[in-house]
């Protein structure tokens, strides 16, 4: 089994690759293959709604950054964590562009358990928070809690790692994402099939 954490902060290894690293750690004892995955500090696309990925077996169609590189890796991973800093009180413009479309373009993440963490310096970690979640409740994602909302805080790697109560929770949820997988892949072994889907229905609120 395999975890695939986003690193969504234009900073390689800042505050939110510092808390990625200790769900990983975690997710390793319990022999959860992990890889931290970095965005880039790059200019990434926003998601123009052009349904070209449609056409293109579930890759954008703009190939000039990270997300369809991100799209080819989530087809082996059997869970997810994205993570982000707090830019005026939100997700990084960087992750936002990127999740808008690995979300619209990708499929091979639906009925995978997912998680976001957020790391702020002060303010702004709920609503950036609330932000990331959204991606999941949309796409058929069990979501991976801890034992606090998932956030960091401090303005470097070393404040973060001082941030005792902040880490407690990576771990923890590290430790929480391990069980699900286990339980999902249990519930297989079992023959016990994902839920049938529906045809879609879209209901417009103008006519």
């Amino acid at each position: 089994m395999k975890v695939l954490l986003i690193n969504g902060s234009p900073k390689a290894k800042g505050c939110t690759y510092t808390a990625l690293c200790e769900i990983a750690k975690e997710l390793e004892k319990e022999n959860i293959e992990t890889e931290i995955f970095h965005v880039g500090n790059q200019p990434i696309r926003g998601c123009m709604a052009c349904g070209g990925c449609n056409s293109t077996s579930g890759k954008c169609v703009f190939n000039d950054d990270t997300v369809n590189i991100a799209l080819e890796k989530a087809k082996e991973a059997d869970g997810f964590i994205f993570g982000s800093p707090v830019h005026y009180a939100g997700a990084s413009g960087q992750i936002t562009s990127f999740l808008d479309r690995f979300f619209y373009a990708g499929s091979s993440f639906q009925y995978k358990p997912g998680a976001a963490i957020v790391s702020c310096r002060r303010g702004g970690s709920t609503a950036a928070f609330e932000q990331l979640n959204k991606y999941f409740t949309i796409s058929n994602m069990p979501i991976v809690s801890s034992q606090y909302w998932n956030m960091v805080h401090g303005n470097t790697p070393d404040e973060v790692r001082q941030d005792l109560e902040g880490m407690q929770t990576m771990r923890t949820l590290g430790r929480n994402m391990a069980w699900l997988l286990k339980c999902i892949n249990t519930g297989k072994e079992a023959g016990i099939e994902l839920p049938e889907k529906e045809q879609r229905v879209a209901t417009n609120f103008i006519r």
